[in-house]
């Protein structure tokens, strides 16, 4: 594969099938990663890209500066992914330094730790509320009526934004995230839609700010103390906004219902949490090594010509790198197929690595503990309520995330 990689460049080498991956994605990773480092699959628009399947390559290369993110480093004709309006596309998943080192130092005066920290009790308060709301049932798709439930309700709080929208901002959400064959336009009407209220909600923000992120993103974007270049521009405004609340409901809600089914599946495992609350917080790594959300790394596009894992990629193409993969890399962790908390294994990449790494990664931390310590304490007898072959994944090589999660108590 690798000669005929160098050789053929865009033209070859024939691409790999990535149908195996949506139906076992482990396995089929497996396969790839002891056959290489470096493979060319079709991207999810179809056409190639380059994926890196070992640790060490995909640990080096989430920081490396010769991959750059930003989309107009793209060869013509390449993978692109979804086309958003500048008004929401002008995010730090599109940024390369300096704009994204400008950006992000401004945005974490805004995100801190404190903010989170203050943010505990009333998430374990919705997380009560949730579970209060079908207790009663005694059996529950767990994705639809929590997983899927607490981390909107959580980010829109963070943001300020009013309860009577956040059912709106669910469904443009999952019709971003999950777009319907059936109703092409969806995406395309939730983008206009998402993008009319931000403008609506940050007008209202800045007339009549209150104790939320938003409102404090407006005041580092409106800080007449700062020069031009240190602030924020209206539409990287609108852009956090915007990639705040994607990242911070996707990539939660199918962490803590992936956590849900990793623990459902190793009881021993379980049990031991039951009884020591305190170890859901040093669980969460292998959780999230385990069976993390995002399979995929944001693509990236070589800003030269550079070689991976003795393979030649032109500037330009899609790389893409496979956390999925280099979470099950044996050359890295021992028994990688193996959950086991307590082994303290260390080194996973779930939340990034580099100048990348997720700025949302202590709220990710905090909701994760208290969503499954909450179940645990409320449903100590909780079980899946169909066959575990009978779970079905969402067909997508970026995300990894169940359909559904049907449990009895």
């Amino acid at each position: 594969m690798q000669n005929t990689a160098q050789a053929a460049g865009t033209d070859g080498p024939e691409l790999v099938d990535t149908a195996p991956m949506i139906e076992d994605l482990y396995p089929a990773l497996a396969t790839l990663r002891e056959a290489g480092p470096v493979h060319r699959i079709a991207g999810a628009d179809g056409r190639p890209a380059w994926l890196v399947t070992r640790y060490e390559d995909v640990r080096r290369l989430l920081a490396d500066p010769r991959l750059a993110l930003d989309k107009r480093h793209a060869a013509p004709g390449n993978f692109r992914g979804f086309s958003l309006p500048p008004a929401l596309d002008a995010n730090l998943l599109n940024m390369d330094p300096p704009d994204h080192t400008r950006v992000r130092r401004l945005v974490v005066k805004a995100f801190t730790p404190g903010r989170v920290e203050r943010m505990r009790e009333p998430v374990r308060r919705i997380a009560d509320g949730l579970l209060d709301a079908i207790e009663s049932e005694g059996r529950a798709d767990l994705l639809a009526a929590y997983a899927g439930q607490l981390p909107i309700i959580v980010i829109c709080d963070l943001l300020g934004v009013p309860q009577r929208d956040q059912r709106d901002f669910r469904a443009w959400s999952d019709a971003l995230i999950t777009p319907d064959p059936a109703r092409p336009q969806a995406a395309k009407e939730a983008v206009g839609s998402m993008l009319g209220f931000y403008t609506g909600l940050i007008a209202k923000k800045r007339a009549e700010p209150g104790d939320d992120l938003l409102s404090d993103l407006i005041r580092v974007r409106d800080d007449e103390s700062g020069d031009g270049d240190g602030r924020l521009t209206e539409d990287e405004l609108t852009s956090l906004a915007f990639l705040i609340l994607l990242a911070g409901y996707e990539n939660t809600v199918h962490l803590i219902a992936n956590s849900v089914l990793t623990l459902l599946d190793h009881p021993t495992v379980l049990k031991k949490l039951r009884t020591d609350p305190d170890g859901l917080a040093a669980a969460f790594d292998e959780l999230a090594r385990y069976e993390g959300p995002a399979s995929l790394g944001i693509r990236r596009f070589p800003l030269e010509e550079i070689e991976i894992g003795g393979v030649t990629i032109p500037a330009g193409e899609t790389v893409l790198l496979s956390m999925a993969s280099a979470h099950r890399d044996p050359a890295q962790f021992k028994d990688p197929d193996d959950f086991n908390p307590h082994l303290g294994r260390s080194g996973h990449l779930a939340l990034g690595h580099g100048i990348h790494y997720c700025l949302g990664a202590p709220l990710a931390r905090m909701e994760l503990e208290i969503a499954l310590g909450t179940l645990l304490r409320r449903f100590p007898g909780l079980r899946l309520d169909v066959p575990r072959e009978r779970l079905r994944w969402r067909p997508s090589i970026r995300a990894r995330g169940l359909i559904s999660l049907p449990v009895a108590w």
